[in-house]
Formats: structure tokens, sequence, C-alpha cells
């Protein structure tokens, strides 16, 4: 959420920002005459119940005096109508700038890029050659379903477009990804691994971001107030809504894979072919929780967790740096991962690794407090992919195939995998 003060002493500070993302500029505007028309209700109010007061006084001593006092019962009538609509009024006012504060984004941090989509986003490293092949490579659907492991017809059967029934190898190639990245996050960067539920609350929607802005993007369950989980960012940030947590606890960092539920709204026709974009996928998420002097050191922690697990499966991959125009409404500085797809002869994102700083924990009401007695403040918090499995899957079906259709598995993997080198009939 938007520094209300930010609004209110800094307002060319804010409409740069929201320009920068290609927001509307004048929603601070907006902001201004409605706060100013609020504070004017509560000044108003503040003096009308000083006169009541000095009214109330003032009947008290006439009737001790035994002297009639109906006329100024009259006005103190008068007055506590005007009060009560003047409250009424300063609440709805209220709400309708918490409703604009919720709509606004993060404002990107001085190091992001200018630009206004993903053409203005800047490479900052890239990692390996692009797998290079003296045969025609086929896409990780042509494999996929060759090697009978990938089943699009009968998910299309069970449910429809955009879901996938993996089999036997493929099943198994899902597990063994998701095991290896939680023990190397568990047991090697120091994460703690929780399972949250995958059904949330309006509440903890709003406390990272995703409403009231993306509705049309989540999968509501009828009749409740309740949610599938777009990514484990959701419930695992929200772990400690409401809650002051000590500076001794900090850095917290957690892991968890889920499945994630996402309608993909706006995003017709794009990648519509195989498990790049998928309505249900599994991902393991990396949350973490930090001062806010810390908070970018622990990015580049956490965006190299993230790329260990692309560099010991041995896929090639790049680091994006996100342009203004590009970032995600909760963030403040987001590195995109993205790996090799050879089929597609391009770069497909991975892994989003973000610094929200204390956008979320505004809304979310995390804080921490810096010494025993000091005033509590606000924690940031970061996110990121440690990596999105079905789409590792892809990478892997892709980069590790052979001429005769078959695919090699990576070497970390074959613990994971009983010891089997390749994927054949």
């Amino acid at each position: 959420m938007f520094d209300l003060k930010l609004l209110q002493k800094q307002p060319e500070l804010a409409r740069k920002a929201l320009l920068e993302r290609g927001a509307d500029a004048l929603i601070v505007d907006k902001f201004r005459a409605m706060d100013e028309h609020r504070r004017a209700m509560l000044s108003e109010v503040e003096s009308l119940k000083n006169e009541r007061n000095r009214s109330s006084a003032l009947v008290a001593k006439q009737k001790r005096e035994g002297l009639a006092c109906d006329s100024l019962l009259n006005e103190l009538s008068v007055l506590s109508d005007r009060i009560k609509i003047l409250d009424q009024k300063a609440s709805e006012a209220d709400e309708e700038i918490s409703d604009l504060l919720l709509s606004m984004p993060n404002i990107p941090h001085v190091s992001v890029p200018s630009g206004r989509n993903s053409y203005d986003n800047q490479v900052v490293s890239v990692v390996g050659e692009p797998t290079v092949f003296d045969f025609l490579p086929k896409d990780h659907v042509d494999l996929g379903v060759a090697l009978r492991g990938l089943d699009f017809e009968r998910a299309s059967k069970i449910t429809g477009a955009r879901f996938v029934v993996y089999r036997d190898w493929a099943a198994r190639l899902e597990r063994a990804l998701a095991c290896f990245m939680l023990d190397l996050h568990t047991r090697e960067h120091g994460y703690t691994e929780v399972m949250p539920p995958v059904i949330i609350n309006r509440r903890s929607l709003v406390g990272t971001g995703q409403l009231p802005k993306f509705e049309d993007d989540l999968f509501p369950l009828r009749g409740t107030d309740l949610y599938l989980i777009p990514t484990a960012e959701v419930p695992v940030t929200n772990l400690h809504r409401d809650e002051t947590l000590p500076e001794d606890m900090l850095p917290l960092n957690y892991t968890a894979y889920t499945p994630c539920f996402r309608s993909e709204a706006g995003s017709y026709g794009k990648d519509t072919r195989g498990i790049i974009r998928q309505h249900q996928f599994n991902k393991v998420e990396l949350v973490s929780f930090c001062r806010p002097e810390d908070s970018y050191a622990q990015l580049e922690l956490l965006r190299g967790h993230a790329e260990e697990v692309l560099r010991r499966l041995e896929l090639p991959y790049r680091v994006v740096s996100l342009c203004a125009g590009d970032l995600g409404f909760s963030a403040a500085k987001t590195y995109d991962l993205e790996v090799w797809m050879p089929a597609y002869n391009d770069y497909k994102e991975i892994s989003s690794c973000s610094n929200c700083e204390d956008f979320q924990a505004r809304r979310a009401n995390i804080r921490y407090r810096p010494e025993p007695k000091a005033k509590p403040a606000f924690v940031h918090t970061l996110n990121g992919s440690g990596v999105a499995v079905g789409r590792t899957v892809a990478a892997i079906l892709e980069n590790c195939q052979n001429q005769d259709g078959s695919v090699t598995i990576p070497q970390v993997l074959r613990p994971y995998m009983g010891q089997i080198e390749a994927i054949e009939l």
C-alpha cells in the first residue's frame, strides 16, 4: 500500500512513480482532493464537539440554578445530529481513500530501469550457452506425448484447456524436482519449509496485493469469500499478518511447495501450447521477511538461491531486471530468471524474484520492533519462485533431449529418480 504521508507531503514523487509504471497519475490529485475534504469534515466535527461540550456544561449549570434551558437543549440536538452526519460522511471518506490507496501500485526502486514493457527490460547476466543440437529438436509437447508422460487429451476431457495429466516418468520427474528444490532451499539455503492451505480468504489476497485489482485472475469458491491460491506467496506472507515480530527473528525465510491456480485473464493466445502457461501448476516458493535496511541484500540472496536450482540442473538461463512499466503490482524491484527453450528459440520466464519493500506489510499490518521499547516499524517482504516446477519439466525435456527421442535426466535429479539416466520408451 502507498504510504499516506508520501501522498500528502510529496505528491510530485508519487506522480512520477505512477507515470513510470504507466499508471494514471491523476489518482494523486483525486486522493489529495478526497483527503482535503475528509480533513475539513474532521475539523468541523472537532469544532462542533467542542461547542457541544460547552453547551452541555452550560445546560448542566442552568439546571443546577433552576433556569430554563429548552433553547440550549434544542441547540444540542441540532449539534448532535450534525456531528452524527459528519461522522458518517468522514467514515465513508475513509473507506473511499482506503479503496483508492489499495488500487495504487508500489513505487519502483531507484535502480529499476525506465521503460514501458518487456522490451525495455535489461539483461543483467547470461549463464550458460543456448543449447544447440545437430538434429532438429522437438518441443516439450511432442517429446512428452511421444514418451507417454504428458496427456493433454485426457486432461481436456476431465477439465478443459490448459490442464495436463502427468503419467509415469513425468509424474515422477515433477515430484523429483520439487523434492530437489525443497532439499536445496532447506538444507543449504536455510529456509523453513511450510505447507500452507491452498484455499485462502479475501483479506489474505488484499494483504499481498492481488485484490482488489486482479479479481479476474483468481479462482473464487462460489458462495464464500474464499479463493484458490494463485501462488504460495499469498498464504506464506500472511503467516505473520497483524503481527509484530522481534528484530532478532529477522530475517525469516520460508519455502513452500504448492499447486497454484490462475485463470490467466488477459493472456489469450499466449503460450497456449504445452505446460508453459497452465491454469493449474506446481511451484516451490521462497518468501522472506527482513529489516528495511537489509532488503536489497536479501533480494540478491533470494535471487541467487533460485539461480542455484538452474545451475545445478545445468540449464542455460539469463537474469533480467524488469523495467518500471513491467513490474508486478506489489513489487518495487524484480528480477526474472528466464530459461532457454530451444523449441521457442528464446528464453522463457521460470522464476520471478521481487522486493516489495513495505508495500505488502502495510496492507497486511506486518511489523517488527527494532528495539525492545521502540515504536514498531513495517518489515520488508520479498518473494520468488524457487522455481516453477512445470516449466522446469518443459525446460529439461527440450534442453536434454537426444536424437533418438529420449531425454537425459540431469545428474542432480537421478537420486530422486531411482538412478535412471534417461527417459525413453
